[in-house]
């Protein structure tokens, strides 16, 4: 079974992966498969979804009324090993780290320290955005709701695949990456804001970003297995490795540090240490000791509706799971289903997809940890896990998002064969193959080079040492570079521009597959031939 969802991560990537997605399931079959449908067994459903989504391994935690009702792990760390996934497992949870970076936040506005509605030029006086009106009037609240007017994953390749930009070299550069839209204008879901919001809190607290989640979230919660780099968190006894799909079959695939964007996607948990944060969230921020992490105000406020976002509108069986409405809070994804408010959120990394969702009026918290990259196994067993509490009556939805997925990533093969076969396959490059080779700038990336290796030409991105492909023609003036990192599964056109005297004027690129990651935001590189070529 193979599904990867644009990341969501890194949202869009991250709730895109939540809502059902559009593609219907044929009616007769969902209408079937509801009908049919087990009685929901937790054990049962997670090792189904094992073997009917390919993934290697699962945790999963839930938090009812205050107390802990399960923090299990099913399936292997790493395929090929015997050693199983526990409770204690740690995984990395990508853009579920945005709800710990905003949760630190509204603690320094409970201190007095910033406003939600301060400049963010006031605390990071170096802060600019393309527009100059944006970068004045951009609030410390518009860095974590998605509305920013910057295009959906814009400037992800500035710290995605692991790059050796710092965490300062990528606030610097977002003065150069242009806006999509009007400020305040639409929702599109980004993580160099939330890089930006965890400078702000490191700035603020005269540590690091990783120190203040440790002794603002962490200690206090006695999530003590839980790291705040890769790094660390391949130090521990017990963690997951990552699993991408090579040539279609699943595959161990080395970890992808990203420790300069740790404001936006640093935590790495277990399903333990998430339920003690998941009933912190259910309780307003208040601890079993009467402290307090966060006031109860700054718990609504996080939770309050603050972009709008497009309600999706699914068919067939999945039509149950359609929200009345839908939009982004400060951290969390805001939705409904079935009559109850959800605050939830995803992630995406390399390797590893997670899914954290609550019911807020049931006191209810779910958390799904995968070390796959695959949304339709967590979107299934949310919305098993969610009818079971909820009292539904059980929907087999394993088969209904199995079928759906299956069709999607069918229809997605048969529009690309439809490209290879409409390509003019005879038609021959304007120049010499040497005459593409040389280095090209983009403004915000920086420098990218076509060089010659062997019989090869290949493109190297500078800054990020795995983005290294070969070209290969495709038609006309238009390449396509394939990855030597086959995991990536961000294979792209590379189309080139002339000049009326036959020089290079430009070089644009854009994903095969629309099931690229969105962070692979090849689209938004605008590359010129650097002076000499």
């Amino acid at each position: 079974m193979y599904l990867k969802k644009p990341l969501a991560a890194m949202l869009l990537f991250a709730f895109a992966a939540v809502g059902a997605p559009a593609m219907a399931a044929p009616e007769g079959a969902a209408a079937a498969s509801a009908v049919t449908a087990p009685a929901f067994d937790l054990d049962a459903d997670v090792n189904k979804v094992l073997k009917t989504f390919d993934v290697p391994g699962i945790a999963i935690a839930i938090v009812k009324d205050g107390k802990v009702v399960a923090t299990k792990g099913y399936g292997v760390r790493k395929l090929g090993e015997a050693a199983p996934v526990t409770g204690k497992t740690l995984f990395e949870i990508a853009s579920n780290s945005k709800a710990f970076t905003a949760a630190a936040l509204a603690m320094l506005v409970d201190e007095g320290k910033l406003n939600w509605d301060d400049p963010v030029n006031k605390h990071l006086p170096g802060f600019q955005m393309a527009d100059a009106y944006v970068t004045n009037s951009m609030t410390v609240r518009d860095l974590l709701t998605h509305r920013s007017g910057l295009g959906l994953g814009a400037g992800d390749l500035l710290w995605w695949p692991t790059t050796t930009f710092s965490t300062d070299e990528i606030i610097d550069r977002l003065r150069y990456v242009k806006l999509a839209t009007s400020f305040r204008n639409s929702y599109a879901y980004d993580n160099l804001l939330y890089i930006v919001a965890g400078k702000i809190i490191a700035q603020k607290d005269g540590k690091t970003w990783e120190e203040s989640m440790r002794s603002r979230i962490l200690d206090p919660l006695g999530m003590s297995g839980t790291t705040t780099s890769v790094a660390d968190m391949l130090k521990a006894a017990d963690f997951s490795a990552p699993h991408s799909r090579i040539n279609d079959k699943i595959s161990v695939v080395k970890p992808m540090p990203v420790a300069n964007a740790v404001g936006a996607v640093g935590i790495n948990t277990n399903a333990e240490d998430i339920a003690k944060w998941m009933i912190a969230l259910l309780n307003e921020g208040k601890l079993e000791n009467g402290k307090r992490l966060f006031s109860e105000a700054q718990s609504r406020e996080m939770w309050t509706a603050q972009t709008p976002m497009k309600v999706p509108n699914p068919k067939g069986v999945l039509a149950a799971t359609r929200p009345n409405f839908n939009a982004y809070g400060l951290g969390f994804n805001l939705r409904d289903y079935r009559g109850r408010k959800l605050v939830m959120h995803g992630g995406a990394l390399q390797g590893f997809y997670s899914r954290v969702l609550m019911v807020p009026e049931e006191k209810l918290g779910v958390a799904i940890f995968t070390n796959a990259e695959n949304s339709g196994s967590m979107n299934a067993l949310q919305w098993r896990i969610l009818d079971h509490y909820m009292g539904a009556a059980p929907t087999d939805w394993i088969k209904a998002v199995a079928d759906q997925e299956a069709e999607m990533h069918k229809k997605e093969l048969e529009k690309q064969g439809k490209a290879v076969a409409a390509r003019a396959a005879k038609s021959q490059p304007s120049l010499p193959l040497a005459s593409y080779e040389g280095d090209y700038n983009d403004a915000w990336y920086g420098k990218v080079s076509i060089k010659r290796e062997g019989k090869k030409q290949v493109m190297v991105f500078t800054r990020t040492p795995d983005l290294v492909g070969e070209l290969e023609h495709f038609q006309h003036d238009t390449f396509i570079v394939r990855w030597k990192e086959r995991n990536f599964n961000a294979d792209a056109y590379v189309t080139f521009s002339l000049n009326p005297d036959g020089s290079i004027e430009r070089m644009k690129m854009a994903p095969i597959s629309s099931e690229t990651d969105f962070s692979y935001d090849f689209a938004d590189l605008a590359f010129t031939p650097v002076k000499g070529k």
